[in-house]
């Protein structure tokens, strides 16, 4: 009689301390998940619903008497649309800008064949602790002439020393042997920056570039100091004028008036909707894009 040997088994068990953490790991971030995606959902669903709905508070995650009449109003808002354009404008010169500084600054910061490198690193650090302050801020920007420019709102924070630092470290990492090889094949600074070092730094690209955007996007206080035309407003002023001051519905006929809390909402998705529809294309990189430095080899 032959006897068969029982195979090994390749599953390791888990300890009972595992297993009741990832449960609790599990229901607190569905707890968190629910905190966090519940408001978006109940603006969404107010902005499709009656206003006597919202008013009496009835509306949880659905639409109540669903309509579009809302969206009707604010999409005939023309200050919307112009506020809109401004801050498409806004985000996409600043971030270009930000990204080509920063990616700029941090490659050299990552040379150690640098001249002075630490000495500017710490520089570079300094100005995150320390600045000017606002007023200074405000006579500089005046000075230059650039009260009521596209250029007050994008140039004042052109870096980010945060996301220069965070890309350095990612260029750090990158094998110098890559870069030893493109030098010996007659590639310049310029050259392996582009061809080598960024294909290889998209996540960090991705990441910081959102962190950007998104700072672009949700800009406010900029705009307060240094804008006083109502044409160069972006988003976000025209958005305050709205949830605060009502300002669609200002000199509106009594409906419109019974409207204003739907509008309100209704205005909150229409700013916050590119944002919602351009993060799950980068979602993918953020992991291993905020995760630069975390472990050291």
């Amino acid at each position: 009689m032959v006897s068969v040997a029982a195979k090994p088994s390749n599953h390791i068990r888990e300890s009972m301390s595992r297993r009741i953490f990832l449960v609790a790991n599990t229901l607190i971030l569905l707890f968190v998940c629910v905190v966090m995606l519940y408001p978006v959902i109940f603006v969404t669903a107010a902005s499709f619903s009656e206003e006597t709905a919202i008013l009496r508070g009835d509306v949880s995650f659905l639409p109540v008497n669903a309509h579009v009449e809302a969206y009707k109003k604010v999409f005939n808002y023309p200050l919307l649309w112009q506020s809109y354009g401004n801050t498409v404008l806004y985000t996409v010169v600043g971030t270009t800008i930000n990204m080509l500084l920063t990616v700029c600054g941090a490659w050299a910061l990552s040379q150690k064949k640098m001249v002075g490198r630490r000495f500017f690193t710490l520089m570079c650090t300094f100005t995150m602790f320390f600045n000017g302050g606002m007023i200074p801020t405000f006579l500089v920007i005046k000075e230059l002439d650039l009260l009521n420019t596209i250029w007050s709102i994008v140039l004042p924070g052109a870096v980010s020393t945060y996301n220069m630092i965070l890309m350095r470290t990612f260029f750090l990492a990158i094998p110098s042997s890559l870069v030893e090889a493109a030098e010996l094949d007659g590639c310049s600074d310029f050259g392996v920056l582009i061809r080598i070092v960024l294909p290889l730094s998209m996540a960090s690209l991705m990441t910081i570039g959102m962190f950007y955007a998104v700072g672009h996007w949700n800009s406010y206080f900029s705009a307060v100091l240094y804008l006083n035309k109502p044409e160069l407003y972006p988003l976000q002023i025209i958005l305050r004028q709205v949830v605060l001051m009502n300002e669609i519905v200002e000199n509106a006929s009594s409906t419109q008036v019974n409207m204003a809390e739907g509008i309100k909402y209704a205005t909150i998705v229409v700013a916050m909707l590119p944002m919602l529809c351009i993060y799950p294309f980068v979602q993918r990189y953020f992991v291993k894009g905020v995760m630069i430095g975390s472990v050291k080899e």
